[in-house]
This record gives C-alpha cells, structure tokens and sequence, in this order.
C-alpha cells in the first residue's frame, strides 16, 4: 500500500522535529521508532521515550487511503538525509516492511505494529494555560538552562523549574554552584504554581523552538506539561521534588559592583581559559582602583594574565571563580555590557544586566 509521495524535505523536517528524543538503544525496541499515522492527507509523526512525547502533522500528498506503522527513526532519517534535496520520495507499506523508495534508491525497513505504540496519557485534571511568543521562551531558556545540573543525585537539580505567578513567569536552574535567573511578563493572570521540567525537555525546547513572534501556548497540569507551537506539540512528565528556595540564593545588598564590557570580559576569560588546570578551571580575578586583571596558572608553572580597564573605585578583591561558569554566562546574554555585585572573597558574586532586573545570575567562589 502507497502510504505518502512527497518531496523528501516534506517529510524530513517533521521527522527530525520529532527524532530528537529517540534513544539510539532502548529497553523497548519499539523506543526507537518513530509512529507515522496517515488520516486523508495528513501525516502525523510521533515519537516518545515515555518522558516526553513530540508530535507533529505535515500533508502527505498521494496516498491509497489511511494506515499507520512505526519504523526506526534514526535509519529512516539517515536515508532521507542521504537523498539529493529535490528527491521525490515514496513510502510503500508491504507486508511488514516499509519500502523507501527515491529515484533508483531502494530501502527496505522492518516495521513494528502501530497498535502496539506506548502513547503517553494525557494528564486529566484542572488545566491552566498561557501564551508566549516562541522568542521570549527560548530567551528565557537560553539564559538559564546552562546552570542546569547534569547527573546530580540530587534529582530535582538536573532540570529547571518553570515558576508561574500572577502575570509573571520566572525560570531557574542551579546546579548547586551556580544559579541562573530570569523572568517574563504574561500577559494572563495565573496563580501561583511550581513546575521542574527534564533537562531533556528543556534542551528539546531549545532546539525546536523558532527565534521568532510566533505563538506558544502551554498548558500545566500536576504532573505534566504540553507545550503547542507551529505543528508541534511536546508533551512532558514533571520531575517530582521541591526546588530549592532560589530567592534566598541571590544577595540582597551589594557593597560594591562594577560595569564591564561584556566582549571584553568574555574574550580575556577564553583566552585565560586556555592555561587553566583541566580539572578545576580556576581564575583569579583581582579587582582594584581602575583594573581587573584575570589570572589563571596550570600544573606545568604556566601563567595567563589578562589586564581590563575598569571604572572603579571601590574595595580592592581577589576571587577565585570556575572560569568555565563565567564563560557560560557571557556566552548565553547579548547585552553590551554586564554588572559584577559583590561583597567580599568568600561570597557569591551576582553578575547582572544594568538597568534589566528580570535577569541575574549567581556564583560560587573557589579557592585557588
């Protein structure tokens, strides 16, 4: 049976919208396909891995009518991806194979039954939902999601918690060293509620998500969220836990801040970065009357100093900091400058936007 004739783009995009959280080897063969579900000329792709589920409709073209199968994902994907841009591709379902054909290309792929799919229940309950354009939740993304932790046992910190209240909606991630803030505006009026979304849900969000006005709509249950944007709908568990209380993390007074060139900062930090020791990543960062310098030595007596001119007049410090947590807050802001509030060696340091207080960022010192 024809299942689609279409060109190969039509059918790759969606495929590779879904893909992303196929398990190359999984407990459950069937994890590592994907369901392709033809109704009329809608084709609707789906993937899952239990956690999260990504699904996605594109018309079809011709077709001999309706039916469903699932085949790997990855193959299918790597076939399509091989094919010249322009290629017509058919997919024909013939006794348990899908036959790939394009041009003079054959392939031959085993197939698993439809029926047999583990589709995620949608979570039944009081429903709240807001809209967002696709922009602003992949900026809130963007500035946080670095400070995830990645195999913390404790569980609750390798993911970010998503903070609905009243018209605002704030984001953090912390990985118990640092800690990454930052908020938008609703334009709905929501009660309070507390969401940690996967760390694979959020670096799926980050990949999917288009930079640009578009709508986004989410819906929060309990235990689940489903997020609906373009043709794609992603719908994700919740991690079960208490987040830590994050507004006690950040410093509620600064006894001294200076402004510093974002590109200036973040290029004297890469190059410093480069005479580090691999497994700490220390910098010293020594602040005084009209000077940062940046300094960072190695096991084999080698030095890196880099010296910034600052307008500063305030006490004179010596920090040490992982360089590789400064790097990865200069790299994810586009702001032309930042603010660096501290109050002495042994505190965290709070790195900020200047006149934006919808975005901070927080910082554990080390000793070198």
């Amino acid at each position: 049976m024809l299942l689609i004739k279409t060109q190969r783009d039509a059918l790759l995009n969606p495929l590779q919208s879904v893909s992303g959280i196929v398990e190359r080897r999984h407990t459950l063969p069937i994890l590592s396909n994907v369901l392709l579900e033809k109704r009329g000329d809608a084709l609707t792709l789906l993937a899952t891995d239990i956690e999260i589920q990504i699904t996605t409709t594109t018309v079809a073209g011709l077709g001999e009518g309706d039916g469903a199968v699932t085949v790997a994902a990855r193959k299918l994907q790597e076939i399509l991806r091989s094919l010249p841009d322009s290629a017509e591709v058919s997919l024909l379902l013939d006794d348990r194979r899908l036959q790939v054909r394009a041009g003079k290309s054959r392939f031959s792929l085993q197939t698993l039954p439809a029926e047999d799919f583990p589709r995620m229940a949608l979570a039944e309950g009081e429903t709240k939902s807001f809209t967002v354009t696709q922009r602003a939740f992949r900026r809130l993304l963007a500035q946080t999601q670095y400070s995830m932790a990645a195999q913390d046992v404790r569980y609750y910190l390798n993911g970010l918690l998503l903070l609905v209240d009243g018209s605002e909606l704030r984001a953090v991630a912390t990985d118990g060293h640092r800690l990454a803030y930052a908020s938008l505006a609703l334009e709905a009026e929501l009660p309070r509620q507390e969401l940690i979304l996967p760390r694979k849900t959020v670096l799926e969000l980050n990949r999917l998500l288009a930079d640009n006005e578009e709508p986004m709509t989410v819906a929060m249950t309990a235990n689940q969220i489903r997020f609906s944007f373009g043709s794609i709908v992603l719908v994700s568990k919740l991690i079960d836990g208490k987040f830590p209380d994050f507004e006690r993390v950040i410093p509620a007074t600064l006894r001294n801040v200076v402004t510093l060139s974002r590109t200036a900062l973040l290029q004297s930090m890469v190059r410093a970065a480069i005479l580090t020791n691999e497994k700490f990543r220390g910098v010293r960062l020594v602040l005084a009357a009209g000077t940062l310098r940046i300094i960072a030595a190695n096991a084999e007596q080698e030095e890196a100093q880099e010296e910034i001119e600052v307008e500063y007049t305030g006490d004179p410090l010596d920090v040490g900091f992982n360089v590789g947590y400064l790097v990865d807050v200069l790299n994810n802001t586009s702001a032309e400058q930042v603010q660096w509030g501290f109050n002495d060696s042994n505190s965290s340091a709070l790195l900020s936007i200047p006149g934006d207080d919808r975005f901070k960022y927080v910082v554990m010192p080390m000793r070198i």
